[in-house]
């Protein structure tokens, strides 16, 4: 049998796998159901099969682009009033935890000798989880760890959330629009949608963006929302979400290997306790960010979360939070790219000439 025909082979059982775990999953509320479905079986193929489980670049930039979509659209939820007055304490947030991950990340490639100071770096950025792997693609970093470690990171803090939101004092507020647009969608909509998840990733990458195939549709869709006369719904659609989230959990998930999972388990006591100090480095500047931005401690938790944007907005949606949770967590994430893909250039200012 061919190398052609077992991939073909494998295709055939890992999307019908992913689709029944990912409904399972998204029953459960599993926090991010569907790019978990997508880590376990194609890391489930690749493991059985020995071979890697390769995702075709454009369904994958694809994917990225939809996400990027998604991304942009809540910050059009608020008025530019309320966004000009959270720029200052977004960008604090945003430089807060950009200096953690990379200090923590740096920390954990000392500490970790087979771990290179661009993947733990890339590894500790908390924000836009699902776009690192690609960035780990383009920086020279080890994809497999930092899409494990991303993961790990990304479920540690969707757990918590819940829990520890649960237990702290709020003021009810009137319910925050997050993601939901009132403007009915049509088919023109979604091949917009569609069009600038394929097209901004190209356009980007001649303009010389960092990470092309998630910046270019975003900022896209960011300019589309913000000059077209007539109000247009870019929600993307639960199929194109799905589709979206599938593509990066199989990249994610086709690159395992028997000895990278093994290296790993011997890395996990390290990576666990830097996740700590991470979650509760976020949780210490929630006490200024709250006094600062004028909001209760329950929000600026949310706000300065390491990450679990998905399960943020949920309970934002649900408790009537303050329009800052969003808008926070949307710049620090764009941010964050930025400096994602810096972290070679970072690295060489203070490397001995």
């Amino acid at each position: 049998m061919t190398s052609g025909n077992r991939l073909d082979l494998r295709w055939m059982i890992v999307i019908p796998l992913s689709l029944v775990m990912g409904w399972g999953f998204t029953e459960l509320n599993v926090p991010a159901s569907w790019i978990l479905a997508g880590i376990l079986s194609a890391g489930a193929s690749a493991l059985i099969s020995s071979s890697e489980f390769r995702v075709n670049k454009m369904l994958y930039s694809f994917g990225a682009g939809i996400v990027a979509v998604l991304a942009a659209v809540p910050l059009f939820d608020e008025t530019l009033e309320n966004l000009l007055g959270y720029i200052l304490p977004s960008l604090a947030v945003a430089l807060f935890t950009i200096i953690i991950g990379l200090v923590t990340g740096y920390l954990l490639s000392r500490f970790q000798k087979r771990v290179s100071k661009e993947t733990g770096m890339i590894s500790m950025l908390a924000g836009g989880a699902a776009f690192m792997p690609a960035i780990a693609k383009e920086i020279g970093a080890d994809i497999r760890f930092v899409s494990l470690t991303q993961y790990l990171r990304l479920l540690a803090v969707a757990v918590s959330l819940p829990v520890v939101t649960g237990l702290l004092p709020r003021e009810q507020q009137q319910a925050t629009r997050v993601t939901d647009s009132t403007v009915d969608q049509t088919w023109w909509m979604i091949a917009l949608i569609v069009l600038v998840a394929l097209v901004g990733g190209l356009l980007a990458k001649r303009g010389r963006l960092p990470v092309p195939s998630v910046l270019g549709p975003l900022l896209i869709t960011i300019l589309l929302l913000a000059v077209l006369p007539v109000e247009i719904n870019m929600n993307p659609p639960e199929p194109l979400r799905v589709i979206a989230f599938l593509s990066i959990g199989w990249l994610c998930g086709g690159t395992m290997s028997r000895d990278s999972l093994k290296h790993f388990a011997v890395q996990l006591p390290a990576i666990l306790i830097f996740i700590f100090m991470l979650i509760v480095s976020c949780a210490l500047l929630a006490f200024p960010i709250s006094r600062w931005v004028g909001i209760t401690y329950f929000d600026a938790y949310l706000a300065t979360s390491p990450g679990a944007m998905d399960t943020v907005l949920a309970i934002s949606s649900e408790t009537g939070t303050s329009p800052a949770v969003v808008t926070i967590q949307l710049i620090r994430m764009i941010l964050i790219l930025f400096a994602a893909s810096s972290i070679p250039r970072i690295i060489g200012l203070f490397r001995k000439p």
